[in-house]
């Protein structure tokens, strides 16, 4: 019998599987962090003896030669993709007898890059799914665009036809097993499906449901930006990477925090956006794992940087190393734990707070009616994604995307910035990088859906 087990990386929106038979495994796409496949096939007590990639990752170091090394596996990829080191080279059509009981056959689909592979998985009773890599998603493809701007269209015609002929392979009821679409950026575009199949594909995807000149204009005009740090995965990938070390970071004293700080550094505060806005180190910048602190703080930090983890506990310290390192952040510079007052030293004056509001207070204020505890604006600033924008915006904001935020300081105007994006947790991260900047400012905390209900005019010019 066949069984498949998700490993889930929520914080970068994938999936990656280990599926066996009870006695041997194939684990497909796995993170960089592979002690979790390790230790998950340990508990089922089957032995990993093939892993494959379905394609060079652009938003995570892989940790498939890691683990085959680690293993004795064999390392399943594209013959045609251009690599450093050994590995299994699979071309389309071909299968592998992971055991009596498991097969794959790779099949190429390429859209997301152009040597894609997806892995059909069978067992003694034919094809149980497929592992889809960024070619089928959920409702959804992957996107066409990240290998260059100049390859997207060619990109998205094949994605268009690399669907269809996986539509063609399977039966209906075979599942499908993507590793993006989940909240990454690797995505065309957004589901909330927790599963699915090709026959469920079928019916609601538009890769499958659209013609392909209508799928291509379709999918390109839905991209928006990705996170600046993809532009060294796909290197980092095809060179391979090593095992990771996890070993906790050098402590820093408050002289040295004080230091950093005054040097420019990026000296982050781990802790919920409520927390930072109590009472934070001044020049600290507010990115908590209770978010998708990697992909943001990956997307602004300048890359190769050293980084200064601020966190309450060694374990949100090491939960943040892990995550980062996932994108290839190998090891922060140093980190503390505990308190505000701790990474002060003792001094007050070392200390802020952030005025917080809501879409209600902001509407109150431009009737005239400030609240007491809050300055009146003098701008409101919206930092979520064009698409987000165009979809619709408080009139009369300032819309400047979170990740162009640094480079664009100089277009805000003088006085108080309101700030506000969908949520509150990259409103939180841009208050703070504007806090650093010597920048009044006052974090909308809220959700963007209560901005019409609060009385605010939405528009779309």
């Amino acid at each position: 019998m066949v069984h498949v087990q998700v490993v889930e990386t929520s914080s970068l929106g994938d999936r990656s599987y280990l599926a066996h038979d009870g006695r041997v495994a194939l684990v497909v796409d796995p993170q960089r962090d592979i002690d979790r496949f390790l230790a998950l096939a340990g508990r089922l007590d089957v032995r990993i003896t093939h892993v494959a990639e379905t394609h060079l990752h652009n938003d995570y170091v892989s940790g498939g030669l890691a683990l085959a090394r680690a293993t004795g596996a064999a390392y399943l990829l594209s013959a045609d993709e251009d690599v450093e080191f050994e590995r299994t080279a699979l071309s389309d059509g071909d299968e592998i007898a992971v055991s009596d009981a498991l097969r794959i056959r790779a099949v190429a689909t390429p859209g997301h890059t152009f040597h894609h592979l997806s892995y059909i998985l069978s067992g003694p009773g034919g094809p149980e799914g497929v592992f889809t890599g960024g070619s089928l998603l959920f409702g959804t493809t992957g996107r066409t665009d990240l290998l260059g701007s100049e390859h997207a269209h060619l990109l998205a015609e094949r994605q268009h036809a690399s669907a269809r002929r996986l539509a063609d392979l399977l039966p209906d009821g075979a599942h499908v097993w993507p590793t993006h679409g989940f909240g990454s950026f690797c995505s065309a575009s957004q589901s909330d499906a927790a599963s699915s199949t090709i026959g469920q594909e079928r019916r609601a995807n538009p890769a499958l449901r659209l013609e392909a000149d209508d799928f291509v204009t379709q999918t390109l005009d839905g991209l928006d930006a990705y996170p600046a740090y993809y532009a060294h995965m796909g290197v980092r990938n095809s060179a391979g990477a090593d095992l990771l070390d996890l070993t906790p970071a050098r402590t820093a004293d408050p002289a040295e925090l004080r230091d950093r700080i005054a040097a420019g550094e990026w000296v982050v505060d781990l802790r919920s956006r409520k927390a930072f806005a109590q009472r934070h180190l001044a020049g600290t910048l507010s990115f908590g794992l209770d978010g998708a602190m990697s992909t943001w703080l990956g997307w602004l930090a300048p890359w190769g940087a050293p980084l200064t983890l601020l966190g309450d506990s060694p374990e949100q310290i090491a939960a943040a190393q892990r995550e980062l390192a996932r994108i290839g952040v190998d090891r922060p510079a140093a980190a503390a734990s505990g308190e505000p007052e701790q990474w002060a030293g003792g001094d007050a004056g070392r200390l802020r707070e952030t005025p917080v509001a809501t879409f209600g207070d902001l509407a109150a204020a431009r009737a005239g009616r400030v609240p007491r505890h809050l300055p009146p604006p003098d701008a409101v600033l919206d930092v979520r994604m064009t698409n987000e924008w165009r979809d619709g915006h408080v009139e009369g904001a300032v819309h400047i995307p979170l990740p162009e935020l640094t480079g664009r300081l100089e277009e805000l105007p003088d006085g108080t910035i309101w700030v506000h994006c969908g949520s509150g947790y990259r409103a939180a991260a841009a208050t703070s990088l504007l806090q650093r900047a010597g920048i009044p400012t006052v974090h909308i905390d809220d959700a963007y859906s209560e901005a019409a209900p609060a009385g605010l005019t939405i528009t779309d010019r």
